[in-house]
């Protein structure tokens, strides 16, 4: 692992339906639909034109694939928090996001991690 990477678990290249909206932010209280362009166990990566910075902390809903889970892919609500922004916009003018997940929730709403 070089000097620059601090990931610690896999991530995979795996595309991802997400939901997810800002916690306490005041400009956008909106649901904003994208995917996750990869995901790991601790965090995912996505591209949005929401006004997110990092620190931002954010309520999320993505399919964890099949890789991660260990068993079936399922979906997976959580809370997270942008850690790292790529400013490169995209083609479509969306800005790229780094999220890590802070603590997840099953689907009986009891946390786990």
């Amino acid at each position: 692992m070089d000097g620059s990477e601090r990931r610690q678990l896999t991530r995979y290249n795996v595309r991802s339906p997400l939901r997810f909206r800002a916690i306490n932010l005041t400009a956008d209280k909106s649901d904003h639909f994208t995917e996750a362009i990869n995901v790991s166990r601790g965090g995912f990566f996505f591209a949005s034109s929401a006004p997110l910075q990092v620190g931002t902390p954010i309520e999320a809903t993505l399919h964890m694939p099949a890789e991660i889970t260990g068993n079936k892919a399922e979906e997976t609500n959580c809370t997270a928090r942008v850690v790292h922004v790529r400013n490169t916009p995209y083609g479509d003018g969306r800005i790229g996001f780094g999220a890590e997940i802070e603590k997840f929730q099953n689907p009986s709403g009891q946390d786990r991690r």
